[in-house]
């Protein structure tokens, strides 16, 4: 099968980076002894909870990106921008980019960062701080900043309550496949033509 050309970024580069995210927050909580909240669930209550918040987020996002002028940016311009770049791979690295990215910034931004935060300033302070890095890191614009902080707080919220690292880690990795299944399947939706 050809490469497909309309995507600057080769795919083991994209998967490189994605795992690599994983990786240092792998060895920075193994390096701050950072406490990650592994029990709490079932691995039945994880998936089973991961995959609906998964699916019960991105379907509020959907509703919510319906409300004339709630977002300040134009969202339908970074639609565009995402679908050209997820349309240049493959379902294969599609969802092993989404299973990367679960697990990955999961374990840096809830696991490690809020981790370490929450044994320094307190759990509340922890989920603020760590969830504007994490929308931060996915700066595309004002709008998508707002977008990823909310998603990160909710996150953070679940992480806490929950327990369970786990849960998270299948909830964001869910919702990437959900997102860009949608993004790539009814780009319309979004006002990609």
């Amino acid at each position: 099968m050809a490469a497909r050309s309309h995507n600057t970024m080769p795919a083991y580069t994209a998967l490189l980076f994605q795992s690599g995210i994983g990786l240092v927050g792998l060895i920075a909580v193994w390096l701050f002894a950072i406490p990650v909240y592994t029990g709490g669930l079932s691995w039945l209550q994880n998936i089973a909870g991961g995959v609906t918040g998964a699916f019960a987020t991105y379907g509020a996002l959907l509703l919510l990106i319906r409300i004339p002028g709630l977002f300040p940016d134009d969202i339908e311009q970074q639609m565009r921008g995402l679908h050209k770049f997820a349309s240049g791979f493959g379902w294969p690295v599609l969802v092993t980019l989404s299973i990367f990215a679960g697990v990955g910034e999961e374990l840096l931004f809830r696991g490690a960062v809020q981790g370490w935060l929450a044994g320094n300033v307190g759990e509340l302070t922890a989920i603020i701080v760590a969830s504007l890095l994490f929308g931060l890191v996915h700066y595309i614009s004002f709008t998508y900043f707002l977008v990823a902080t909310s998603l990160g707080l909710l996150l953070g919220t679940v992480y806490v309550v929950s327990g369970s690292i786990a849960l998270v880690m299948i909830w964001h990795g869910v919702y990437d496949i959900i997102a860009l299944f949608c993004l790539i399947r009814f780009p319309h939706w979004f006002g990609v033509h």
